[in-house]
């Protein structure tokens, strides 16, 4: 039975519970509603979480270690490769074991907790490792943006240059030139400037 919580009133996570034994599936998935969270699935293995998971996509995952077939070090790491944006917790009831650097890394888990865990443990763990995973999503896709602003800016540069060979104007008449094309068709500028070389003769050996 689980003892008296305070449900928490911020937002809670949509979790997908992983345990092979349906009493600890169910324990933790009314702990998990009662501490304010959403729970999306519970199932038993890991075939099933990697399949939940992509259905789902829950923003975090509280499985145990120990699961028939795959463990839950390894549906971690699939399930991470896949969804990286989604925050993995691992639980387990045997005290022995340890997880390795390497495999705290490659599985993806922002926690390893023991069970039984206690509520406010859990509760902070995975609203922390949702942060965290959010955190991370963002900064990847704030990185991935800065990358193509980099490529965009390349693609400019050189469309810019072969208008100034093609007409004899400057840079800077070149560059109102790339502008009032993008502004007449509508378009954004890297793509009037990807037309520019597309056109521009390719020289044959």
């Amino acid at each position: 039975m689980i003892g008296t919580v305070n449900p928490v009133s911020s937002p809670g996570a949509r979790v997908l519970v992983v345990d092979d034994e349906l009493a600890a599936r169910e324990s933790l998935s009314e702990l998990l509603t009662t501490l304010g969270h959403a729970v999306v699935g519970a199932v038993e293995d890991a075939a099933s979480a990697q399949a939940r998971a992509m259905e789902l996509h829950p923003d975090a995952i509280l499985m145990d270690v120990l699961l028939p077939g795959a463990n839950g070090i390894e549906a971690a790491q699939a399930i991470s490769r896949a969804l990286p944006g989604t925050a993995i917790v691992l639980i387990s009831g045997d005290d022995t074991i340890q997880l390795t650097d390497a495999e705290a890394d490659a599985s993806g888990a922002v926690a390893f907790l023991p069970k039984p865990v206690p509520p406010r443990i859990l509760d902070s763990t995975i609203r922390l490792a949702v942060a965290r995973a959010g955190a991370l999503r963002q900064a990847r896709q704030e990185a991935a943006d800065l990358k193509q602003m980099l490529e965009d800016r390349k693609i400019i540069e050189r469309a810019k240059g072969i208008l100034m060979r093609r007409t004899g104007c400057s840079e800077p008449e070149a560059y109102r030139i790339l502008q009032r094309s993008s502004q007449d068709r509508s378009k954004r500028m890297v793509d009037i400037a990807r037309a520019v070389l597309d056109a521009e003769p390719r020289v044959t050996a």
